[in-house]
């Protein structure tokens, strides 16, 4: 019998490595042996393609020696994404479809043992990989998968339903009309979709009072600072932090892909979202790994799926030790490098991380409504649940105070989130402009030559630091955030005034401990 190598992808982190399916068929005793580091669900797609193939009305070769290998032998493959191209590869060996017609194609799916397709993971991510490598090829998806793939500008999708559908279109030329790679009611190629961005969130209207709280999160939007959130129970800390996504610049078209993108490595993408900033909000007993990635082969964690959104942490000292101390790199790199023994895998996550906290066990030190029960040993030990480097590492700190319940029943409707954005999005463009980058990322000698600190402000900043006894670290995160005040008032230098503003963002928890 014959030989037969058909193309497939595996993935790891976004990449989509190639992977080639190759297919002996044999004399010998009749066996079905599958090779190249395949994981469980690998291995099972043995039963699938038999009975998807006899099911189909196709000839499984059941007296042959048959050898599938997975190559590159090294790389790990999982799912059942190979299902297709097995399948393929068993009748092109076995001479029912015609292997030369395969050549320019790449195949991805899973079959149910009626020869039906279904989805697969990780769609959007191949197809967005081989848009970046610049690979021209023929992607063959099921439907689910294919309408993602087909997101991304220029790829070449085709859409099948059944395992029948793919092969009538790689027949033998010599068979009639049937060679002819018509479109059928299962075939079908798909156009390049660009959907309209229909992005909705909630309004910051819907917040009475807390102006303080929402001027913290207008300062974070314009310059993509992080933000921790510090007040009692039911002071309104999670309703405005489900409210900052919406304060966010629209989604750019390489944005929304590498966020679907990431969202399709998960399972999780829904076409409904695209060009929505996702955000995350894990509960506080999320692991390390749910936070930053890991297993093997690698998967994306709640950083990376909120990668160009938000990740919303709350009851932050709630959270174990460690899975706060993994954020420190992410904070200030914007990836995250997960390594095992056998692979490592990369990851975006430049997310804007929103975080709450209460001031204490009880949660009421320092409020004027309710006596707090907290001896201060039990506050300050509370609050050392989160580590200083980590909370260095937060730009703006924030209290949001109980509202008076006069005030929450009879306080105006705030300001919308679309009149606030509006300030937010100009800042931030002025801040690309003039440096390429948002002010939060700036780094090293970039702060000196763009925060444009006028003589009277570095006098200022430089007693106040030395008093304050701020780190290197805390004392640029105060100049980045001067820089965005700076920028919203749309000042050329960075004033007296911007720099005291930002240093009221850094003590919260100082205060109260």
């Amino acid at each position: 019998m014959g030989l037969c190598l058909v193309q497939s992808r595996a993935l790891l982190g976004l990449d989509a490595p190639a992977v080639t399916v190759e297919v002996h068929l044999t004399n010998g005793l009749p066996s079905f042996t599958l090779v190249g580091l395949a994981e469980t669900e690998v291995k099972e797609a043995r039963e699938r393609v038999r009975s998807a193939i006899q099911n189909a009305g196709l000839e499984f070769p059941h007296n042959k020696r048959i050898t599938v290998n997975l190559a590159p032998a090294d790389l790990p493959k999982d799912s059942g994404r190979f299902d297709l191209p097995i399948a393929l590869g068993i009748l092109a060996a076995s001479g029912q479809i015609d292997s030369a017609r395969l050549a320019g194609h790449e195949f991805a799916g899973e079959l149910s043992l009626s020869g039906a397709l279904r989805p697969v993971r990780g769609a959007l991510a191949t197809s967005l990989a081989l848009h970046t490598q610049q690979v021209q090829t023929r992607l063959v998806l099921p439907p689910g998968s294919a309408e993602e793939a087909a997101l991304v500008p220029d790829a070449q999708v085709f859409c099948a339903h059944h395992l029948l559908d793919v092969v009538q279109q790689f027949l033998p030329l010599g068979d009639g009309d049937a060679g002819q790679a018509e479109p059928t009611d299962g075939w079908s190629r798909l156009a390049t979709t660009t959907l309209p961005a229909t992005a909705h969130y909630a309004d910051l209207a819907d917040v009475k009072g807390q102006a303080g709280a929402k001027r913290a999160l207008e300062i974070a939007a314009a310059g993509g600072h992080s933000l921790l959130l510090v007040g009692p129970p039911g002071s309104g800390k999670s309703m405005l932090a489900q409210r900052f996504a919406g304060l966010l610049p629209p989604m750019t078209v390489d944005e929304a892909l590498e966020s679907a993108a990431i969202a399709s490595l998960g399972g999780g993408f829904a076409l409904e979202r695209w060009a929505t900033r996702p955000t995350c909000s894990p509960h506080h007993t999320a692991s390390a790994v749910a936070l930053v990635g890991g297993g093997s082969p690698p998967r994306p964690g709640e950083i990376s799926l909120a990668h160009h959104g938000v990740l919303f942490l709350d009851e932050l000292p709630e959270f174990p030790r460690a899975a706060l101390e993994a954020l420190r790199e992410p904070l200030e790199t914007g990836h995250i490098t997960i390594s095992r023994a056998a692979r490592r895998a990369e990851f975006p996550a430049r997310f804007q991380m929103i975080a709450a906290m209460n001031p204490c066990s009880c949660g009421y030190a320092g409020s004027q409504k309710q006596v707090c029960r907290c001896s201060p040993d039990q506050v300050a030990r509370y609050q050392s649940k989160l580590s200083g480097p980590l909370v260095d590492r937060i730009d703006l700190h924030i209290e949001v105070p109980a509202l008076p319940a006069e005030d929450l029943l009879h306080a105006p409707p705030g300001e919308s989130t679309a009149a606030i954005r509006a300030r937010c999005v100009a800042a931030r463009q002025h801040a690309i402009a003039r440096q390429g980058k948002t002010n939060q990322q700036l780094q090293g000698q970039e702060i000196d030559t763009h925060v444009l600190l006028d003589a009277d402000a570095a006098k200022f900043l430089h007693h106040a630091a030395a008093r304050l006894g701020w780190s290197a670290r805390g004392i640029h995160r105060a100049l980045k955030v001067a820089r965005t005040i700076a920028d919203l008032e749309g000042a050329t230098t960075t004033q007296v005034a911007h720099v005291a503003e930002a240093m009221q963002y850094r003590r919260a928890l100082r205060a109260k401990a």
